[in-house]
C-alpha cells in the first residue's frame, strides 16, 4: 500500500475500501470531453473532407484566375489586322501597305504579317488539314505588338489603315477580353459558392458532433454546472477539444491538397502534347500554384479550425441554456 502510494502519488479515499482508489492527480487531469472518441475521429475525417474539397477549388479558383489574367495580358498586349481579299485589288500589296502603315503608328513595337500559308494554316483547327485553300478566299493576318502601358490610339490607326486598304479590318480583341473577364468572374463566384456550401456543412457537422459529446458527458457537464462551475469553463473544455480535432482534421486535408497541387506540375508534364494536356494546360496552365496560393490554403486551414470551434461553442451555451 505505502509502496503504492509512493509510484503513484497521494490516492483520493473514497470512503470505502472494496472501491478501487484512483491518483488524485489522474482524476483532476481527466478530460471532460474524451480526446479519443469514435464521435472524435469522425468528426476529423468530415472536417479533413472538407477541408480538402475547400483547398481543391480554391486552388482551382486561384489557378483559373492566373491563367485568365496571364491570357488577357498576353491578348491585351496584341492587335491583329485581317486583310480581306476584293475583286480589283491586289491583296499581297494591301497587306504590305496595311504592315507599313502600323509600323508608323506611335506605340507599336512590332508588325508581323502573315503570309499566304501561314494564314492558312490558321484554318487547320478548324478545316482541317491538307485541304487546298488556293480558291477560297483567305484573308492576309497581321499581328502587332503594342508597347506595354502605352495608350494606343485605336482610331488613328484605323483610319492609317483603310486608307492603304479598304477591305482591312482592326481588332484589339476588346470583346475577347470581356467575355474573359465574365468567365473568369463566374468561377470566381462558383468557388466562393462552393466554399460557402463547405463551410456551412461542416458547422452543421461540428453541432452534431458537439451535441452528441454533449449527450454522452452530460452527468459530468450537469454536475460541474450545478457545483458551480462557469458556463465559460465548460465551453472552454469544449472548445479546445473541438478547435485540435479541427485543426487535425484541417492539416490533414488541406496537407493532401497541398500535395496534390504540388505534384499537379509533374502529372501534367506525363500529357504534355496529346490533345487532353494540351486542352487543360490552355485553361489551368502549369497546373502549379504560387507561393501565395499555398499560403491561402494554410490561412483557409486555419479557418475551417477556428469555424469548427466557434461552431461547438455555440452549440454548447445552446445546451448549457437548455440545463438551466
Amino acid at each position: 500500500m505505502s509502496r503504492l502510494a509512493d509510484e503513484h502519488g497521494p490516492l483520493m479515499d473514497l470512503g470505502q475500501h472494496e472501491r478501487p482508489q484512483v491518483p488524485a492527480r489522474a482524476r483532476n487531469l481527466s478530460p471532460i470531453v474524451p480526446r479519443a472518441s469514435i464521435a472524435g475521429r469522425a468528426l476529423v475525417a468530415v472536417v479533413a473532407i472538407m477541408t480538402f474539397l475547400a483547398s481543391i477549388t480554391t486552388g482551382t479558383v486561384l489557378l483559373v484566375s492566373a491563367s485568365a489574367a496571364e491570357w488577357q495580358s498576353d491578348v491585351a498586349s496584341e492587335i491583329t489586322i485581317q486583310v480581306r481579299p476584293a475583286a480589283g485589288r491586289d491583296l499581297d500589296r494591301d497587306s504590305t501597305a496595311a504592315a507599313d502603315a502600323t509600323r508608323g503608328q506611335p506605340g507599336i513595337l512590332d508588325v508581323r504579317p502573315f503570309t499566304k500559308d501561314e494564314s492558312a494554316k490558321l484554318l487547320e483547327p478548324w478545316l482541317g488539314s491538307g485541304l487546298s485553300l488556293d480558291e477560297l478566299p483567305v484573308p492576309r493576318v497581321i499581328v502587332a505588338r503594342v508597347q506595354p502601358g502605352s495608350t494606343l490610339d485605336l482610331t488613328g490607326l484605323r483610319s492609317r489603315v483603310t486608307q492603304v486598304a479598304p477591305t482591312a479590318s482592326v481588332d484589339d480583341h476588346r470583346a475577347w477580353i470581356e467575355r474573359m473577364r465574365s468567365m473568369t468572374g463566374a468561377t470566381v463566384f462558383a468557388g466562393i459558392g462552393i466554399l460557402a456550401l463547405v463551410i456551412v456543412a461542416t458547422i452543421i457537422s461540428v453541432s452534431f458532433a458537439t451535441r452528441g459529446a454533449m449527450a454522452a458527458n452530460r452527468p459530468i457537464v450537469e454536475v460541474l454546472h450545478f457545483v458551480g462551475a462557469g458556463d465559460r469553463y465548460i465551453a472552454n473544455r469544449f472548445l479546445r477539444h473541438f478547435l485540435r480535432l479541427g485543426l487535425e482534421g484541417g492539416v490533414i486535408g488541406g496537407g493532401m491538397a497541398m500535395l496534390a497541387f504540388g505534384f499537379s506540375e509533374s502529372i501534367a508534364g506525363w500529357f504534355s502534347g496529346t490533345p487532353v494536356g494540351d486542352q487543360f494546360a490552355a485553361l489551368l496552365g502549369t497546373f502549379s500554384l504560387r507561393p501565395s496560393g499555398y499560403l491561402a490554403l494554410a490561412a483557409q486551414t486555419v479557418l475551417i479550425a477556428a469555424i469548427t470551434a466557434w461552431a461547438s461553442r455555440r452549440t454548447l451555451f445552446a445546451t448549457l441554456d437548455d440545463i438551466d
